[in-house]
């Protein structure tokens, strides 16, 4: 889910999003959510899950989650095909490919 978040958290609104935010990065409790948003436990579950399903049609509908897996793993696959090579031949440009690379697959948001 939180991968989604990532991805289609923007889209939700403001109190959805902050609710999300509580509840999969903070670890925060439905009882702690809903005294910090002041709203019933009842109505922070249904946030919560509303929110949850949304992002997930998002995702049915985008796959933009999916993609950006799927592309992830086939750049370390590459960058790793490459680390291999460059430890035989040793070129500048090969070490400039394989950094360019490990910027894009790092875990890092600093796009």
């Amino acid at each position: 889910m939180s991968a989604l978040f990532d991805f289609y958290g923007p889209l939700l609104t403001d109190k959805q999003n902050r609710c999300l935010q509580m509840h999969l990065f903070e670890d925060f409790s439905l009882s702690e959510i809903s005294a910090e948003l002041g709203i019933s436990r009842q109505a922070v579950y249904d946030m919560l899950k509303r929110s949850e399903q949304l992002m997930q049609q998002y995702e049915d509908k985008l796959g933009l989650a999916a993609r950006s897996i799927k592309e992830k793993k086939e750049l370390s696959s590459i960058l790793n095909d490459l680390t291999q090579i460059e430890q035989e031949i040793h070129d500048d440009r090969l070490n400039n490919i394989i950094e360019r690379i490990s910027v894009l697959t790092s875990d890092s948001k600093e796009a």
